[in-house]
């Protein structure tokens, strides 16, 4: 069942993180009745002050891990820490936040007319062995390591995911995101573009893991959404998806476009942290072929609209320090 024309009630889990409110304020641009669910462990209402304007948007305290009692035709399952300094703080919450919430939303959804969208990421790609990353390869990945709480634990979701559709006929869609930013990142979620531009506007040294040759390829925001809300259209869409830009950058390249938006270049080099991808890009050719999905947003475009973000809050912290 798509999101048409016709007015739907969907919920979203995470809706008070990065993605998750920039999805329920799309959702709602659409017409829909939306409702959001966050425990509030690394979102914030800050994000939704936009949703929270307008009277089909209904917000709720709570933990994807409970069981959902909420009816909705559509559920855009967006909750769990997605940065490492977010996922490793606390990796027994990471891990449990993926499984359990996937299977709380399987759950709500049996037995009914009921679609799945679920986010995962390009982390179950691991440190990747092919390159680009297209959706039949099935990665690289260190079971037992620093980052495998998000890894496995995104891994392991989409298993409940398939299984549900193949025991249940669930209507389960997943999403494999790759690097996001736009307005709304945390400015302190330790991903290197919002690192740079906070060190950038902060006047300290951009710290740069490794060596700097290892790729990325960054979607803006407004493109991905786009691709998430495509993933309900078709009647059918068997196995997942990849959602990203394909451009692919080093990261030295990253930190040369932010000096030069920000003329400040200082640059500290610091030791690659285990397990840390050393190429990530993104073959959407079958997004691009089901789901008639073409990133819009240039990397250069999109950093300008996330330093003006990051500067008006910047500011704002700035002001409130004693």
């Amino acid at each position: 069942m798509g999101l048409g024309a016709a007015r739907q009630t969907v919920l979203v889990t995470g809706a008070a993180g990065f993605l998750g409110s920039h999805l329920c304020d799309r959702l709602l641009g659409d017409g829909h009745e939306v409702i959001g669910l966050d425990n509030l462990v690394t979102g914030t209402l800050d994000n939704l002050a936009d949703a929270m304007k307008s009277p089909r948007f209904h917000f709720e305290i709570g933990d994807v891990r409970d069981s959902i009692a909420v009816f909705a035709q559509q559920i855009f399952n967006f909750a769990c820490p997605a940065s490492p300094v977010h996922y490793q703080a606390d990796p027994h919450f990471t891990l449990t936040t993926s499984v359990m919430g996937a299977q709380r939303v399987i759950d709500a959804a049996r037995g009914r007319k009921c679609t799945i969208v679920h986010a995962s990421t390009s982390e179950i790609y691991g440190d990747p062995l092919v390159h680009p990353q297209p959706e039949s390869y099935w990665g690289h990945v260190n079971p037992i390591g620093d980052r495998a709480c998000y890894d496995e634990g995104k891994r392991c979701a989409e298993t409940l995911l398939f299984d549900a559709r193949r025991r249940w006929g669930v209507d389960a869609r997943v999403v494999r995101i790759f690097n996001t930013y736009g307005p709304r990142m945390a400015i302190d979620d330790g991903r290197v573009v919002s690192n740079f531009v906070a060190q950038a506007l902060e006047k300290k040294p951009l710290t740069i893991y490794g060596t700097g040759d290892q790729t990325r390829s960054f979607c803006y925001v407004s493109d991905l959404v786009d691709g998430i809300v495509s993933m309900t259209r078709p009647a059918v869409l068997d196995g997942p998806v990849n959602i990203g830009n394909p451009d692919e950058f080093t990261i030295r390249q990253l930190g040369e476009m932010v000096t030069e938006l920000l003329g400040w270049g200082e640059v500290v080099y610091k030791p690659l942290p285990n397990d840390d991808p050393k190429q990530r890009q993104p073959d959407i050719t079958r997004a691009k072929s089901v789901l008639g999905f073409e990133p819009k947003v240039k990397l250069r475009q999109g950093l300008k609209s996330l330093i003006e973000d990051f500067r008006g809050r910047l500011d704002q912290r700035a002001n409130r320090a004693p």
